[in-house]
């Protein structure tokens, strides 16, 4: 991964909109729809393996739970323990600066919304959904490469670590960013959707008290259960109740507060995850520099590699039932999430060494 210690020197841009069929499109950016990924290439064996997404495909093993948790409404005991788990686990103050959330897209919304609409600016290349959000919220959205340019922002992005490339902004620089911010009364938001993979003690969550920030924690990425749909905020206690209130009651389901109390107990369980990730990760890197690939940044869920054959290369690995992530907005990338099995892992290196053949 790399890094950033203090501020970069960059450009600012309008986010513009892909110009591709609404859904096909929202596939490419975001990844994961394997329907969408069968209607582009309708030719391709099965099973499709899906490396398109940063999703741990070693899930958690999940607990049985009893037929209550899916038969009555989750009690708010049951959220103000989940939240206090979370909160031990992401280094959080306390239970009272968690919003537990039904993943943490569905926050983006009423986050974008704590600020009245004014001047947005996400560091970026990056996740496109909060500049879309925020752009829905009314502000007006750039996307900049120097942080430095967010300082005066009402509403300042920054995804740590990124997506798609890996970068870490140093806790020092998100400091004097908050600051630069609060001064204004403008709002900081850390989408930490990866730093469960990324360097030790890079997460901002054990900063959030007195500070205008919310960091976003997902917990679907890391413990591979995305379709659980479970997410955190970590803030102040006045914001985490205003988004709390936004929800509403029961936003999060019986079986999401179950199953996430159990696993981010299990610390024993993540640690020997992660050292397996990185390992796997490892392994990724060395098949993609022996395919002639440039890896160019990623965390231990997924590798960035920059190519002049991006596009041919997506459609090539497309056919052989291989799904990765591209970019319109950088046509030389293309992103590879880990294969979940010897055999797909088999598969990728056939089809990445007739890649090279042809």
């Amino acid at each position: 991964m790399s890094s950033i210690s203090s501020a970069s020197k960059g450009s600012a841009r309008k986010v513009s909109a892909t110009a591709m069929i609404p859904h096909v499109a929202a596939a490419i950016q975001h990844g994961g729809d394997l329907a969408v990924a069968r209607e582009l290439f309708s030719q391709a064996p099965e099973p499709f393996i899906d490396l398109s997404t940063g999703i741990n495909p070693h899930p958690y093993p999940l607990p049985e739970l009893p037929p209550e948790t899916f038969a009555r409404l989750p009690e708010r005991a049951a959220v103000e323990r989940l939240a206090e788990i979370a909160a031990r686990a992401y280094g959080a103050p306390s239970w009272q600066h968690v919003t537990a959330a039904p993943g943490t897209q569905i926050l983006l919304p009423a986050i974008a919304a704590l600020r009245p609409p004014g001047r947005a600016a996400v560091l970026g290349p990056t996740y496109e959904e909060h500049a879309r959000v925020a752009r829905l919220a009314g502000h007006d959205v750039t996307e900049e490469s120097d942080i430095g340019a967010l300082d005066d922002a009402d509403l300042a992005v920054v995804v740590n670590p990124n997506s798609p490339d890996g970068r870490v902004v140093g806790k020092d620089v998100l400091r004097a960013l908050s600051d630069a911010l609060g001064r204004r009364d403008g709002l900081l938001v850390v989408d930490e959707s990866f730093v469960d993979v990324g360097p030790a003690g890079a997460s901002f969550a054990d900063e959030v008290f007195g500070r205008n920030v919310v960091v976003l924690r997902s917990f679907g990425k890391f413990f591979g259960l995305a379709g659980l749909r479970l997410g955190f905020a970590l803030t102040a206690r006045a914001i985490a109740a205003r988004l709390d209130a936004t929800l509403g009651p029961w936003a999060v389901s019986g079986p999401a507060i179950a199953v996430g109390a159990i696993a981010l107990a299990d610390t024993t369980w993540a640690a020997a995850m992660r050292a397996r990730l990185a390992g796997l990760a490892a392994q990724l890197d060395r098949l993609l520099a022996e395919s002639g690939l440039e890896v160019v940044g990623g965390t231990s869920l997924f590798r960035l590699v920059r190519t002049a054959r991006a596009d041919a290369l997506f459609h090539h690995l497309g056919r052989a039932g291989i799904f990765v992530r591209r970019f319109s907005e950088q046509p030389d990338w293309l992103r590879f999430g880990l294969p979940g099995s010897e055999a797909a892992w088999d598969r990728l290196r056939a089809a990445l060494a007739e890649a090279e053949d042809r």
